[in-house]
């Protein structure tokens, strides 16, 4: 079983929220000038301690001042582009995030198996956001391993031979291993100023903020030397792996942090953080990639208060080839600590009426890197997969759940391979590439009836592909308009893959309704 502490799959960005919010206020001594550096670092690491233990509750509360009023759900023809295909092909991604943060060097990796990817395609994902490391991947300065390379192909030859795209996450949790052993940047690349820090056994998200890996951020975005060293990371990467045919894109850096300054609230340090330190940081990692790879998608997070209902202060993400998918994660304050879902409190709205601020602004598609519950047991989650999934085909072009693993937590299958409970609502038929502008598509759960309407193209041959889970009794697809389907019926239990044709210019009607509903 997986711990909470470090190896607890996905972010425990409740914490972080009630957190920042909590010790913002408190990052200003009485008097600067009185405070000598010693006591000022251990005056800010109890101060930390006792903000570990403020509610979750009045942490939310009092984000919520700040968060964006809800407004009417936005749709991708809402001015937020589709994300499309070399071809024109309207894309739509469906998938899992794959992780190993149990084990290092030799035994990197090892928990990801060939089963992991069959097991995702058969149940009908074709998209995957695997996490690597950058102290696996470069232990000593300038020496790359050669074995983590050939892991992480190893992993991608897995997911061609299924069809599963693949973006490369350049993960991290607590900045990395020099912080109580957690996973990312190389204990090389990690400067503290001899700021303490403290781990919390029961909260690893607080970890963030204390003043050892707050400093270590501020060094990773400003000093030059480690700049340039992940730099020089990215383009060994991009560089060994922009042939493979199963790579889709590459996520710059997973959940990016900062430092708090004195007398900065939540919102305002993640404006200033976003703004002046992560949008630099991504051109200069974008410009390392397009050197070696201008054809991948690249993929750029904002800070996880987005999550709250705070629109994103990234700006402009430079790319000579065009290429930036906005990739925010899609959590909620009280139940990532544990609490069932709440339709009452309208996160979804809140978190929506915020997400689609800059991808419409920057005119770049959205695809959610992350999203899901730790307890999808509790009595209204069935209630949170429809409205969760309702709103992220509002506005984006596809996501990943955390996380594809076989146990407990977050894991999307138990230890006999079948969906945890209300997970298997993420299994639902859709249309991976449609040659043509969509005009509606949906899907009725209860009815189990997909339907997509859309003008057909000439993009790549007038080929739309659908996709259909297995079902006990299988599918029945029906066609309307002048198109061809290569079949009409899926077998029980098989998963379908179905190819459209249709006439440029043509309306086309797709229904997909599940036998025996």
């Amino acid at each position: 079983m997986r711990t909470r502490r470090v190896r607890r799959p996905g972010p425990v960005v409740a914490s972080a929220l009630a957190l920042l919010t909590a010790v913002a206020p408190l990052a200003t001594p009485t008097s600067r000038a009185e405070a000598s550096p010693t006591m000022r670092a251990e005056a800010a690491s109890a101060t930390r301690a006792e903000a570990a233990s403020a509610t979750r509750a009045e942490a939310a509360s009092a984000l919520r001042v700040e968060a964006a009023p809800a407004q009417a759900p936005a749709a991708p023809g809402d001015g937020i582009p589709p994300l499309t295909d070399d071809d024109g092909r309207t894309l739509t991604l469906r998938g899992w995030n794959l992780a190993d943060k149990d084990h290092r060097a030799d035994r990197a990796l090892e928990d990801i198996t060939e089963r992991h990817l069959r097991d995702l395609s058969a149940r009908g994902f074709d998209f995957a956001r695997l996490a690597v490391f950058w102290d696996d991947l470069e232990p000593r300065p300038g020496r790359y391993s050669e074995r983590y390379l050939r892991k992480i192909e190893r992993i991608l030859d897995w997911a061609a031979r299924y069809r599963v795209r693949v973006v490369i996450d350049a993960h991290q949790d607590v900045y990395g291993p020099a912080f109580g052993g957690h996973r990312g940047i190389p204990e090389w690349a990690t400067r503290t100023d001899g700021l303490p820090y403290r781990p919390h056994p029961d909260d690893w998200f607080a970890e963030y903020f204390e003043p050892g890996v707050q400093a270590a951020f501020e060094h990773l975005y400003e000093d030059a030397d480690l700049r340039r060293a992940q730099q020089r990371m990215w383009r060994v990467l991009a560089g060994r792996l922009a042939g493979h045919p199963a790579v889709y894109g590459y996520d710059l850096i997973n959940e990016p942090m900062g430092r708090l300054r004195p007398g900065e609230d939540l919102p305002a340090a993640a404006r200033r953080v976003e703004a002046t330190q992560v949008t630099p940081m991504y051109d200069r990692l974008v410009a390392a990639i397009r050197s070696v790879d201008r054809k991948h998608r690249i993929f750029v997070e904002p800070t996880p208060v987005v999550g709250e209902g705070v629109p994103t202060s990234l700006g402009r993400v430079e790319d000579p080839a065009g290429r930036i998918v906005y990739t925010p994660h899609f959590y909620e304050t009280s139940m990532e600590t544990g609490a069932d879902y709440d339709p009452a409190a309208r996160w979804i709205e809140r978190y929506e009426a915020a997400v689609v601020r800059y991808p419409r602004e920057r005119r770049i598609p959205v695809v959610v890197g992350e999203w899901g519950p730790p307890d999808s047991s509790l009595p209204n989650m069935g209630r949170y997969y429809a409205d969760a999934l309702a709103s992220l085909d509002r506005y984006g072009s596809g996501w990943a759940g955390w996380t594809w693993c076989y146990g407990g937590g977050y894991c999307a299958l138990d230890r006999e391979g079948r969906f945890r409970r209300h997970k298997e609502e993420t299994a639902r038929p859709y249309a991976p590439a449609v040659a043509g502008d969509v005009r509606h598509t949906s899907y009725d759960a209860r009815d189990g009836v997909f339907r997509l309407e859309y003008t057909a193209s000439a993009a790549a041959g007038g080929r739309t592909d659908l996709t259909l889970p297995p079902a006990p009794h299988g599918w029945r697809v029906t066609v309307t308009g002048p198109a061809r389907p290569d079949a009409t019926r899926v077998r029980p239990g098989e998963r379908g893959r179905l190819t459209i044709r249709a006439r440029p210019g043509a309306v086309i009607e797709v229904a997909a309704r599940r036998l025996g509903s």
